[in-house]
C-alpha cells in the first residue's frame, strides 16, 4: 500500500505522522511511506525572475529544497525514531490540495493522510481549506487527523 502524508510543519502534520506510525499494523504488510510537502513558490512571478538572474537556479532550488526540510523535520525525526521506512519528497506550487492529488495521482498512492489544518490564517476553523479540498479532489481514500 502507497501512502501519501502531507506535510507542512504544522503540529497537526506531526500529529498525523505519529498516528500513523502509531497504526502501520492496520495495514497489510509494509506500506510505502512518502511525506510530500508543497512550498509556496517566492511571491511574485518577477521577483522569482529576478532572484533567478541574480542569484541563479541552483540558488533558489537549494532555498526550497532547505526550507522543505526543514518543515519535515519533526515529521522525518518521528519515523526515523521508530525505525519505519519513508521516503520525502517536495515540489514548489501556489495550490497545494491540487498538487498533493497529483502526486498521489502520479505515485498511484492508495491514500492521502494529512492533518486537519496547518499554518494557514483559519486554523481555529473545524478543518482547514486545502484538506477540504483534497477531501473534494481525490482519487483515493484521505484520512484527516485532527
Amino acid at each position: 500500500m502507497k501512502i501519501i502524508v502531507a506535510i507542512d510543519g504544522s503540529s497537526c502534520s506531526v500529529k498525523a505522522v505519529e498516528y500513523l506510525a502509531k497504526h502501520l499494523n492496520w495495514f497489510q504488510g509494509s506500506p510505502e511511506l512518502t511525506l510530500v510537502h508543497v512550498h509556496h513558490p517566492i511571491p511574485g512571478g518577477v521577483a522569482v525572475s529576478r532572484a533567478r538572474a541574480i542569484a541563479g537556479d541552483a540558488v533558489v532550488d537549494e532555498h526550497y529544497r532547505e526550507e522543505s526540510k526543514a518543515q519535515m523535520a519533526a515529521a522525518e525525526k518521528v519515523l526515523t525514531e521508530q525505525n519505519i521506512p519513508f521516503r520525502s519528497e517536495y515540489v514548489v506550487s501556489s495550490d497545494i490540495a491540487r498538487e498533493i492529488d497529483h502526486h498521489a495521482r502520479k505515485v498511484g498512492a492508495d491514500m492521502i493522510v494529512m492533518g486537519s489544518h496547518g499554518h494557514g490564517a483559519l486554523a481555529n476553523v473545524v478543518m482547514g481549506s486545502v484538506a477540504t479540498k483534497v477531501l473534494a479532489m481525490a482519487h483515493c481514500p484521505v484520512l484527516i487527523i485532527r
